[in-house]
């Protein structure tokens, strides 16, 4: 499995605000990144696999979500996150 409760911990630790924090909405938006990039990975090389392509635009729309609560509440961090996961925006 490429998500392991090991890396999910390492992204909370890293962008949350410590390991058993998993609400945190930078925790979850680099979760999400990490999961969208793989997805990505995948469909190029399997590209009628809709199951995937569908799960994968609903984790870009939840990212979406998220990232526009944090820019509407805290600019900053907003910022800093989009900065450290290279997203464009």
């Amino acid at each position: 499995m490429y998500l392991t409760a090991e890396k999910k911990q390492e992204f909370f630790g890293t962008y949350g605000k410590s390991v058993k924090d998993t609400g945190s909405i930078e925790g979850q938006v680099a979760m999400f990144s990490y999961r969208i990039n793989h997805l990505t990975e995948h469909m190029k090389q399997n590209k009628h696999d809709v199951g995937t392509q569908r799960s994968l635009l609903q984790m870009v729309g939840k990212r979406r979500s998220l990232l526009a609560y944090l820019k509407k509440h805290d600019i900053e961090k907003y910022r800093e996150l989009i900065k450290s996961l290279n997203l464009r925006k």
